[in-house]
């Protein structure tokens, strides 16, 4: 029944876009852009801002697609600053952006362990107009199946994916090299109050889940990823996905679904593990200058490798940014839960997070998470009992070289956790961690 509902939501869609899109194709061209008033394009000279920042915003929303793109086809609010570089090439706008964390992690307690290791990611972009549209390019690469700790990232209560056949727990997995390989179509059907979208990729993120960990500016200067990771966002590397939507007012309400292959990537991290597209998701959001917030919900097939079960997720976040004289103020909140259709269980996930950047290059930052964990003793037998981990982190990053080429940060954080008694045995009874990082990314540049 849900295939077939699902299949008819998709079949109405694309029949209103292509008629929509045909309709908008007989109408007027639009009226040349108003002249600037004389000295009007000195007002704002000289002012620092970041690199996606640095093109004005009162321009159609499908033009600046890039601009507040976080993940997938989910923006992040218009006001949040990503540094960046930016340049030319003919008719194309060229965009380039990454993070690079080198870490010592050290995480305590009997099962703890301390290592060196690398999270990073780097992402291309390309743009320009084509026909009535917007043509968008992207490419995220990362390094982490080289950089990472044989078995993933050290991560106390930590699981999803596997490591030699065996469920990964107590770590982080890999990211794969390709993260996307995306093109994006963008078609203004009735001027900037409507438009179409089009999002195709043999590695890309479908419309479920807020804006991935990594690209979440109220997370930039966090270098290990959430616990409810597994319950909000892991869809963000998926080897087959087409999303299809549509975008009201300048882009500030969007409703879009995906068709896509659910599965996880699989332990081999150097390729693209294609795999049907019978999973599906539905997912409508509210975007402004300073807030963003959405809902989902998805059907994946089958994403665990070790677990025969569908999962019904459902998430909603909302995230707030706050630009500020010299820094910026950025908070999520996240929720995300998993419905496992062949066990009949559900696991929800809390996360706050918040980064205060202050006297520009001062970072203070936050993140809190209540999650359930039903895969920490996956080889014990069916039923997996469900425990309650809290997870609470803070820390802080000074930057030691800012400019517009780069910025170089030097950062640490601890984390406290919370958990049931009957875990003290097997934990500890106050386990907690601490990374010491050094942090790297594009500089900011100037408008």
């Amino acid at each position: 029944m849900r295939v077939r509902t699902f299949a008819l939501f998709v079949l109405l869609s694309v029949s209103t876009c292509v008629a929509a899109q045909h309709e908008g194709h007989q109408q007027a061209a639009a009226p040349a852009p108003q002249q600037s008033k004389p000295g009007e394009e000195k007002k704002h000279e000289g002012h620092d801002m970041a690199g996606m920042q640095g093109m004005q915003h009162d321009e159609p929303a499908q033009k600046m697609e890039h601009e507040h793109l976080g993940s997938g086809t989910m923006p992040k609010p218009k006001s949040a600053p990503e540094p960046m570089w930016m340049w030319k090439w003919g008719a194309w706008d060229m965009m380039a952006h990454g993070n690079l964390f080198l870490t010592y992690n050290q995480q305590g307690g009997p099962r703890g362990v301390g290592k060196f290791e690398s999270m990073n990611w780097f992402m291309l972009m390309e743009q320009r107009k084509l026909g009535p549209g917007t043509l968008l390019f992207r490419q995220m690469l990362s390094a982490e199946p080289l950089t990472a700790p044989h078995g993933g990232f050290p991560q106390l209560f930590q699981t999803g994916e596997t490591y030699r056949g065996l469920p990964l727990v107590d770590k982080q997995h890999p990211h794969d090299v390709f993260g996307e390989l995306s093109v994006t179509y963008t078609v203004p059907l009735a001027g900037e109050k409507l438009a179409w979208q089009f999002y195709g990729a043999p590695v890309g993120e479908p419309a479920l889940g807020p804006v991935a960990f990594m690209h979440r500016v109220s997370a930039a200067e966090l270098p290990a990823a959430p616990l409810g990771h597994h319950v909000q966002d892991s869809t963000h590397i998926t080897a087959g996905v087409i999303t299809t939507g549509l975008q009201f007012h300048k882009g500030m309400f969007r409703v879009e679904g995906s068709v896509f292959n659910g599965r996880e990537p699989d332990e081999f991290r150097h390729t693209i593990d294609f795999a049907p597209m019978d999973s599906w998701s539905l997912r409508t959001s509210f975007h402004s200058m300073n807030w963003s917030a959405q809902y989902s919900y998805g059907y994946l097939t089958e994403p665990e490798a070790l677990e025969h079960t569908d999962i019904e997720r459902q998430t909603a976040s909302v995230t707030y940014n706050r630009p500020m004289k010299a820094g910026n103020w950025a908070t999520s909140l996240i929720w995300g839960r998993n419905h496992k259709t062949e066990e009949q269980t559900v696991q929800n996930s809390y996360l706050l997070e918040s980064t205060l950047n202050f006297l520009r290059r001062n970072y203070a930052y936050t993140r809190l998470e209540l999650v359930d964990k039903d895969e920490l003793f996956p080889l014990a037998p069916p039923p997996h009992e469900s425990f309650r981990i809290g997870a609470y982190t803070f820390g802080g990053v000074r930057d030691l070289v800012q400019n517009e080429r780069v910025q170089i940060g030097l950062g640490a954080d601890f984390t406290v956790y919370s958990k049931p008694a009957a875990l003290d045995a097997i934990y500890g009874e106050q386990p907690a961690g601490f990374r010491v990082f050094l942090r790297f990314r594009p500089g900011v540049m100037k408008h």
